[in-house]
């Protein structure tokens, strides 16, 4: 979804003045996850009430609007009773990235989901743990997006023209903070040099300023956790990507900085992080040939399910699965002292099928009866979108146990005269 184009079904009318946004160049590297409490993610503004919290407020607690609090709590896991307290700890920012998320339309008096990218300058509110709450101007609720960020494509449409800067690769995708925040490090939009220290909670009237052009020195991460490694880094007002294909577990150890310690970096640059799975560390601390697989080890794989969704009216985003793969199950020898196993026929192999690739756009979709969803596909990025997804992969196995053989014939029987199945 484009700056400064309305929503096709928001849940407040967009001339009230609940927020605006602002013209923000989107930054050109570090797409993919982030943290909500990564330095330099968000932006802010000397100027005053880039969100109305009171005004949104006083809407969804008019008894007049019951019913949209309603939907609107119901979205985002509260009660209609808990708005005034919900809305007293969310935190208005503006996007310095693209940022995919969960979007929300009201439609027949019911919340439409559909994924959108939100273009970098956009008003939005965040909560406790940095994650993206509310699109200021319209009041629509946000959720995380959950399909894969390094398969999706965008569709740009009813409004929202392709932006300057655009570049589906630098999109993000916000995941919380490990822990609840008491200030957000800001940087400001309209002077970059300057960061803003702004209190959880608060929307601009405690703000303290500091330089952010100051440089500060990379600590050493090599041989630290990633989720350690995170940490310093965080702490130092430092921002971190990934090295290879998605984000490396909290567990994963890590094997290379780049830039390297000792480096001196402004506010909120990157540091990019390289890491050993795991299992590879682990595997390189044992020793012995790996265990044979048995029978009853294996498997038919079952491919992944995802349920159909809504399309979006704008910019739409679609993300793709490869077909699932099954694989044949594992034999082994049988020994030679033990007697030969029951017979027993061996399951078909799964089936699976795919439905067509969910799409993401950045207007609010059609209503739809169920929710869409978004799973993994190669990346593409997209502007605000709706997305639809129906993807759905099965496996059946069926088995026919033995039949029992009839009974010998009595004795003064010919054998002709036997039990037939």
């Amino acid at each position: 979804m484009a700056v400064g184009v309305p929503s096709l079904a928001p849940f407040f009318d967009e001339s009230k003045g609940l927020g605006r946004d602002a013209r923000v160049p989107s930054r050109g590297a570090g797409g993919g996850l982030q943290r909500g409490d990564s330095p330099g993610l968000y932006g802010g503004s000397r100027k005053p009430r880039i969100c109305n919290v009171d005004k949104l407020e006083d809407f969804l607690t008019d008894p007049a609007n019951e019913r949209k609090a309603d939907v609107w709590a119901q979205v985002l896991g509260i009660g209609r009773d808990g708005i005034p307290d919900y809305l007293d700890r969310l935190t208005p920012v503006l996007l310095r990235h693209d940022t995919l998320v969960r979007n929300h339309d009201y439609k027949k008096e019911k919340a439409v989901p559909f994924d959108s990218l939100l273009q970098a300058g956009i008003a939005i509110l965040v909560d406790t743990q940095g994650q993206p709450a509310v699109k200021c101007s319209c009041g629509n609720p946000l959720r995380p997006f959950e399909g894969d960020k390094s398969r999706i494509s965008v569709k740009f449409e009813h409004g929202n023209d392709k932006w300057k800067g655009y570049d589906v690769a630098s999109a993000v995708v916000v995941r919380p903070a490990p822990r609840k925040l008491e200030r957000l490090a800001l940087v400001d939009v309209e002077e970059p040099e300057r960061g803003i220290d702004r209190p959880v909670g608060t929307t601009g009237e405690d703000d303290k300023g500091f330089d952010a052009s100051e440089r500060r020195a990379v600590p050493e991460v090599v041989g630290a956790t990633v989720g350690e490694a995170v940490a310093r880094l965080t702490e130092q007002g430092l921002a971190v990507r990934y090295g290879g294909e998605g984000q490396p577990p909290d567990g994963a150890v890590v094997t290379g900085a780049d830039p390297a310690a000792g480096s001196r970096l402004a506010f909120g640059e990157y540091v990019t992080l390289t890491a050993a799975e795991e299992e590879d560390a682990e595997a390189s601390r044992t020793s012995g040939p790996p265990d044979l697989p048995t029978p009853s080890q294996s498997k038919p794989e079952e491919g992944p399910t995802e349920p159909s969704g809504g399309s979006g009216s704008t910019s739409s985003v679609t993300t793709s699965s490869p077909p699932p793969t099954s694989e044949q199950p594992p034999t082994s020898e049988q020994p030679p002292t033990s007697e030969p196993p029951p017979t027993s026929e061996k399951p078909p192999p799964p089936t699976t099928s795919s439905a067509p690739p969910p799409t993401v756009s950045s207007l609010p979709p059609p209503p739809s009866t169920t929710p869409p969803t978004t799973t993994a596909p190669p990346p593409t990025t997209a502007t605000t979108t709706t997305a639809t997804t129906t993807a759905t992969a099965t496996a059946t196995a069926t088995s026919t146990a033995d039949e029992s053989p009839p009974p010998p014939p009595p004795p003064n029987e010919s054998p002709g005269t036997g039990a037939s199945t």
